[in-house]
């Protein structure tokens, strides 16, 4: 039995509560001596296997500073073909999980990661704060806490990130899915509505996921709402109460019947590149925000929220954690054989935005890992609530992938080639994921050529219908367990916008006038900036205007 589930069972509160949220106590320089401690104790794992000594180089560092000059920046490739092929016997420490996310097309087909035995032991303290932190109403509050709490399976399958989050925490906490004849394999519509109608009669304590499918979820209940067959309900008091008061409360409110109105969720949890986007709507459904969680199945969970749902704080005891300045990033994506500098956490300033870097800890086998995520300080303390550590939200991708939940996480060769299979003539591209109408979307902007006639609407279906085929082939959607995209979403995730005639050569000879290298003419295809977006679309005359305008901007934020 694990540590967390036997302190819940002897109800000894105070003592679970301290055991896996008592790092919100910590000041910066406790945080940064666990870090550096407990990245000594990896190190020493790393030199003596045989994936640590491949990925060092041969360096043998012996402090945390010689550790970050010796050891190079390391992606997923670094790792091929040990992880792709599970080898247990060159990792750091033994394994007790193989968890896995999307690969890259054309390298591999998903990206395995494995969690040495101590690393799942400390992640099971850290995934149970993130569920103490959801129910509680303030430090140390625990009164909503027990075992055999009901919660909605809306997760992915054991091998992915969050179905592992989902196993750790169910033997931590000792919670009961519904519905309870769950199975792998099952399709996911079906077990939404297994576990509603189970729920009517056990009710729903908390749940957790994409922010995205906790809404689709909502709204599939609340289209369904005025279907329940009330007749096998009758004869059981507790699930015809709930229904009951229910019908009362969206009559009351001029509406249909939510989540809401038939149960009060103790706590939601919820994570993704879309949180922000859909909080307030998890919120409407369910009645309660979900707690933001910054997680990985590279790293477990990396930062949470805390009781009053501002800013994420980071955990110290899954990875250590190095940052590339905002600048710094965007000197290696000019060149890629630039080496970026890092910071620590108690090198960061607020307002400034940073790539992630994790090692992991405990045995972990990623060393200097960039993610691929970008975050930004928004303060260097909660004064509120007494946390004298690092507040920090999501960005967004920082590197080329685009990641629409529900869709998967797109990179350029996948775009680029369902822009060539609709045979649609075109000068260029880029594509970047913006929010339209409070939905997330792949936006192309396209520049069309030999005066070819299309409609954007028509060419934006005509990509959409080809990104599906290709995901037959590259198996690059994660979230298809959830069902197609316009079920997950409700629309069809893809937008077009053409660009005016030349933009394209207009933006190039822009570059040139700036005295750019030949190799930096052309806006680079994913994720482009605002600047980009700006000189793409602007007519000749109106660039130089543009520019000054964000010359001064970046004055003014400098200053």
């Amino acid at each position: 039995m694990s540590k967390v589930r036997e302190l819940l069972q002897q109800k000894r509160y105070e003592e679970m509560w301290q055991m896996c949220c008592g790092f919100l106590d910590l000041n910066l320089e406790q945080f940064m001596s666990i870090q550096k401690r407990l990245l000594m104790e990896q190190i020493g794992l790393l030199k003596n296997c045989q994936l640590g000594r491949k990925i060092m180089r041969g360096a043998m560092p012996e402090t945390v500073d010689e550790f970050r000059q010796q050891v190079s920046l390391t992606t997923y490739a670094d790792y091929c073909p040990e992880l792709l092929n599970k080898r247990e016997d060159v990792l750091p420490a033994k394994t007790t999980r193989w968890v896995h996310t999307s690969g890259k097309s054309g390298e591999y087909p998903a990206k395995w990661v494995p969690w040495s035995e101590d690393f799942s032991g400390e992640f099971e303290s850290v995934v149970t704060a993130v569920f103490l932190l959801a129910f509680c109403r303030g430090k140390g509050d625990m009164s909503r806490v027990r075992e055999h709490l009901k919660v909605l399976f809306t997760l992915g399958p054991p091998e992915s990130g969050s179905g592992a989050i989902t196993a750790v925490a169910k033997e931590a906490i000792g919670y009961d899915f519904l519905p309870s004849n769950f199975t792998e394999g099952m399709v996911f519509q079906d077990i939404i509505r297994a576990g509603f109608a189970e729920a009517l009669y056990q009710g729903i304590d908390v749940f957790g996921g994409l922010p995205s499918v906790l809404v689709a979820v909502g709204e599939q209940f609340k289209q369904r709402s005025g279907q329940i067959n009330i007749r096998p309900i009758l004869s059981h008091p507790k699930a015809l109460a709930r229904l009951l008061t229910g019908l009362v409360k969206s009559k009351l409110a001029h509406r249909p019947m939510v989540p809401k109105d038939i149960w009060k969720i103790r706590g939601i949890a919820g994570g993704g590149t879309d949180t922000v986007i859909y909080k307030a709507k998890v919120r409407e459904l369910w009645g309660k925000y979900p707690l933001e969680v910054y997680a990985g199945t590279e790293g477990g969970v990396y930062a949470m929220q805390t009781w009053d749902y501002e800013g994420m704080v980071f955990a110290p005891s899954l990875n250590f954690y190095e940052f590339i300045p905002e600048d710094e990033h965007y000197k290696w994506q000019l060149d890629h054989s630039y080496q970026p500098k890092t910071v620590l956490l108690d090198e960061i300033k607020a307002g400034e935005a940073y790539e992630l870097v994790i090692t992991n800890l405990h045995g972990g086998s990623l060393a200097r890992f960039r993610i691929g995520d970008l975050i930004r300080v928004i303060s260097l303390k909660n004064g509120k609530l007494n946390v004298n550590l690092p507040q920090i939200i999501f960005e967004r991708r920082a590197d080329e992938l685009i990641d629409i939940v529900g869709f998967g996480k797109l990179n350029e060769r996948i775009v680029w080639q369902a822009i060539e299979n609709t045979n649609i003539p075109y000068v260029d591209w880029i594509a970047r994921k913006e929010v339209i109408e409070d939905k997330p979307m792949l936006h192309l902007y396209i520049e069309l050529k030999d005066n070819y006639m299309a409609s954007e609407k028509g060419v934006a279906n005509a990509i959409y219908n080809e990104l599906l085929k290709l995901d037959d082939k590259y198996n690059y959607n994660v979230y298809k367990v959830y069902g197609k995209p316009e079920v997950v979403l409700g629309i069809k995730p893809v937008e077009v916008t053409f660009l005016p005639k030349d933009s394209f050569m207009n933006y190039i000879a822009q570059r040139q006038a700036e005295g750019a290298p030949l190799g930096h003419l052309k806006p680079v295809h994913m994720n482009a900036s605002d600047r980009v977006l700006a000189l793409l679309s602007a007519k000749p005359e109106r660039v130089r205007e543009m520019e000054v305008a964000y010359e001064a901007k970046v004055e003014a934020v400098t200053k």
